[in-house]
């Protein structure tokens, strides 16, 4: 990280933040969005006016406000507006609905609710009257923010360490978890982000993914730490968006696994030789995990870098791979924690973390309770080891370890083998109940267009070439268009293939 970079990263909250940056290249873009750009002075200027049209709607430092907004320019003003007044923010995925929704903002108690109204053709306002929010506005295009003049404005929050920040965890097999975060935990993860990928001002970045989800201010800390833009995207989706990578010279670009294969199959329907995106030189992402031929086929097909890390919205960076790591490293572990980060291997195996970047704990206390060990580390129920350099790999979940005949069988090891097979674009390994076995191994395959039909034999002599152990092979296979995912970081949802195959007549023979 350069001197200036670590300077900032000091930083006590996020809006000293802004106003450090701004003060030091005020006329550069921080944010890109079609035919619009912001640059950092316009950050600070325009957040400071924002902040002053909420105070005078009655936002007060400590008042809980929840938005709803898609990832938009106007969504990062006001989130910094927020930060400004020191107010209480719960951001929420615009793809939620009632059921998230109304458990964020009764959990939250938010007295005021921020949305875009007619949004992809849903309306967003009529959800929020719907179930009752309170201190409904709407907040989408540029002249629909609160504007006035910042002399009414308090001082800015002094303390970094106060709970500023309730994000959700995706509430995939229960009610979500209300997370609580500091200035100080986003900033040390977003340093951490900014450190192991080793950008510079000359960088173009990209978020292609919701600004509401906790990578929202992950990233937009590392623009402000060294100085460059990203282009932002309102929605997602290849190949329509690669017009706008190519216009804006994007040199880093990523999201998640599946972002990384849907790159890749782009990059497929082109000649031999010929870059999907000439200015990419790096790959970066999380959130899900990362099969080792991905990265060779990035590099391998892409002509760019892949860095992959780990990450939660407990703790939304905890690991990140660097370019300069080898290629080894950067293939089979997600990367090297940074200084301050501390991680514990429990005697089972599960990763346990301590650091500036871990959150507060919950909403409820219960669960605040449960979350920590007795000597105040993280328990994150991920499964791995750390090598002698210090990167640390992951091997699964502790609820995604198959027991099958008392013996412990790692998912994540067959997924990484099946996505060498051509035949095979995705694949979901889940432990499915069994009257004999206890549970059985289940393989859900997504196939590429035009690939020739799977079998289970073929998938097992397959994986026996391959060299994994005869009880570890899957007993059933599931053939499917694609694969159910979140609409975030586009995670593969395994809760709803145990529930669609785990009720099934057994396994498959085909």
């Amino acid at each position: 990280m350069t001197e200036t970079a670590h300077t900032l990263g000091a930083s006590r909250t996020l809006w000293e933040l802004v106003e450090r940056r701004a003060a030091l290249t005020p006329d550069r873009p921080v944010l890109l969005q079609q035919d619009r750009s912001l640059t950092f002075g316009e950050l600070r200027d325009r957040a400071e006016r924002c902040a002053a049209g909420l105070y005078g709607m009655g936002v007060r430092p400590g008042t809980v406000v929840a938005w709803q907004l898609p990832t938009r320019i106007e969504t990062a003003v006001l989130s910094f507006a927020l930060a400004r007044l020191g107010a209480v923010q719960t951001p929420v995925i615009p793809f939620y609905r009632d059921r998230e929704v109304g458990f964020a903002l009764r959990e939250s108690k938010a007295e005021y609710f921020a949305v875009p109204g007619v949004w992809r053709g849903f309306d967003h306002t009529d959800l929020a009257h719907r179930l009752g929010a309170r201190g409904v506005f709407e907040a989408y295009g540029p002249a629909s923010l609160p504007d006035g003049d910042p002399a009414v404005l308090p001082p800015p929050p002094a303390s970094g360490q106060d709970v500023r920040w309730i994000y959700w965890t995706s509430g995939t097999t229960s009610d979500p978890k209300g997370v609580l975060h500091t200035d100080r935990s986003l900033i040390a993860g977003g340093s951490c982000l900014a450190h192991a990928l080793h950008l510079t001002e000359d960088d173009v970045g990209s978020m292609a993914f919701p600004y509401a989800h906790i990578a929202g201010p992950d990233y937009t800390v590392m623009l402000l730490l060294y100085g460059f833009p990203a282009v932002m995207f309102e929605q997602f989706a290849l190949p329509e968006a690669l017009a706008e990578y190519r216009r804006h010279g994007v040199t880093v670009a990523g999201g998640s696994t599946a972002f990384y294969a849907m790159f890749l199959a782009e990059q497929r329907k082109l000649p031999p030789g010929e870059k999907l995106l000439p200015s990419l030189r790096l790959l970066a992402g999380g959130g899900a995990p990362k099969p080792p031929e991905v990265y060779h086929a990035v590099v391998r097909e892409m002509g760019c870098q892949l860095t992959h890390g780990y990450g939660m919205t407990e703790v939304p960076m905890i690991t990140m791979g660097s370019p300069d790591d080898t290629p080894e490293n950067l293939a089979t572990t997600e990367g090297r924690p940074p200084a301050g980060m501390e991680i514990r291997i429990a005697d089972d195996g599960e990763v346990r973390l301590r650091g500036e970047a871990v959150c507060q704990g919950y909403l409820d206390p219960a669960q605040s309770a449960a979350a920590f060990d007795e000597d105040g580390f993280l328990i994150t129920g991920d499964v791995g080891h750390v090598t002698a350099s210090g990167h640390l790999v992951l091997t699964g979940r502790i609820k995604d370890i198959i027991i099958r005949k008392g013996e412990n069988i790692s998912a994540k090891e067959i997924e990484d083998l099946l996505h060498e097979h051509p035949g095979v674009g995705d694949a979901a390994v889940v432990g499915l109940p069994d009257p004999d076995r206890g549970e059985r191994v289940c393989a859900v395959i997504e196939q590429p267009p035009g690939a020739e039909p799977l079998t289970l034999a073929g998938v097992t002599a397959f994986l026996r070439a391959q060299g994994l152990s005869v009880h570890k092979l899957p007993e059933q296979l599931e053939v499917v268009e694609a694969l159910p995912r979140n609409e975030t970081l586009r995670k593969v949802l395994k809760y709803k293939l145990r529930e669609r195959y785990g009720a099934g007549p057994g396994p498959a023979t085909g």
